[in-house]
């Protein structure tokens, strides 16, 4: 018997992994995230795979499903999107499958918060502005540990990406503004990858309205810190003056070792 729990990426079919388009491509069944894994993933499955949508599910539904075809000696394939780790509610659904007996296999997918770095063309951590990336979200129906809140993680003015929260847009602004200065520049990212995706740029002063007025409430990244800013910055990696395990550096350039 054999599970896999698949990171589907952040929508574009395309950013699939290749293992896992493999897996999809044989899995005997197939059970998926339908509120939010991409319906165009699913043309790699067999015409003969059976399909569930879990969007309508209970855990212990899901469960029972892929222990059923589990212990039919098939091939499961549950897939989340963006990649399992991140918020994907995977640890739970792992735990009760063991319980069980079944064991399975994580196949780690793109994550939404780095394909919205790359819609947006930026890199979360920029020499001398920042080395640190804080992955969050605001609390709602799923309560947030008090020492983890937005206004204390801001103080930190690391790159910040905040997921599961813009429909709370304002109150989250709020909460940045106790740790980041007024100007810091924001990204909302929505539906980041799928052909609907879409940018909207501005500062802790004003991503707000703009949000409100694009009427975005859900499915969206809102990414905040200088790091969104044009730097200047450059690494060390690539600079002619520092030595490592394959050049040796030099005022006058480098020679390779």
């Amino acid at each position: 018997m054999t599970v896999y729990f698949i990171g589907s990426g952040p929508g574009d079919p395309e950013l699939l992994t290749i293992k896992a388009r493999k897996i999809i491509e044989k899995a005997d069944v197939i059970v998926y995230a339908g509120s939010l894994v991409n319906r165009d993933i699913l043309k790699y499955a067999r015409h003969d795979a059976r399909l569930y949508d879990s969007a309508e599910l209970t855990l212990e539904e899901i469960a029972e499903i892929i222990v059923t075809w589990a212990r039919e000696n098939k091939t499961v394939a549950r897939l989340h999107s963006g990649d399992p780790s991140i918020y994907g509610a995977v640890q739970e659904q792992i735990e009760l499958l063991e319980e069980r007996g079944i064991g399975c296999e994580i196949v780690p997918g793109v994550s939404s918060f780095t394909a919205a770095a790359a819609a947006l063309k930026k890199e979360y951590t920029i020499p001398d502005v920042t080395q640190t990336v804080i992955i969050t979200r605001m609390e709602g129906k799923t309560d947030v540990p008090e020492k983890e809140g937005l206004g204390t993680l801001a103080g930190h003015r690391a790159s910040m990406c905040i997921f599961l929260s813009v429909q709370a847009v304002e109150r989250v602004v709020e909460e940045l503004k106790k740790g980041y200065p007024d100007t810091t520049p924001v990204a909302v990212v929505y539906r980041v990858s799928q052909s609907d995706e879409k940018i909207i740029t501005g500062c802790l002063d004003d991503i707000a309205a703009k949000v409100k007025r694009e009427g975005i409430e859900k499915t969206a990244l809102i990414l905040v810190g200088e790091f969104l800013k044009s730097s200047g910055k450059r690494s060390k990696l690539y600079d002619k003056g520092f030595t490592h395990g394959f050049r040796k550096g030099c005022k006058e350039g480098w020679k390779r070792l």
